[in-house]
């Protein structure tokens, strides 16, 4: 049983690596259209470009994916610290030490 305060989490991980993916999508589409590289002339000239293409955008969309869904599950967190200071003022004690010398 899951409490009503609780985010349903798949549809929150699906939305956010859809925006992840078409977050790639652009990334990639500007890296071939300004030819970062040489990139988009070496995809456009291969017979196999299609699946380089593909490979840059899924890889990317993961990576983009993951960071979206990190970044609004841990802006999700509440502040259990507790960052009143009860302790009242610190004050520095002067501690003596004392150490025996050797002679080397």
């Amino acid at each position: 049983m899951r409490p009503d305060n609780e985010p349903n989490l798949m549809r929150l991980y699906l939305r956010h690596c859809a925006i992840g993916f078409a977050l790639s999508a652009v990334f990639v589409g500007l890296i071939l259209w300004r030819d970062v590289a040489g990139l988009g002339s070496l995809i456009a000239g291969s017979d196999i470009g299609w699946l380089a293409a593909f490979l840059l955008w899924f890889f990317h969309g993961t990576v983009f994916g993951s960071v979206q869904f990190a970044i609004v599950v841990m802006s999700q967190a509440r502040d259990d610290d507790d960052d009143d200071d009860h302790r009242g003022m610190l004050v520095p004690v002067r501690v003596a030490a004392q150490s025996e010398s050797r002679g080397l």
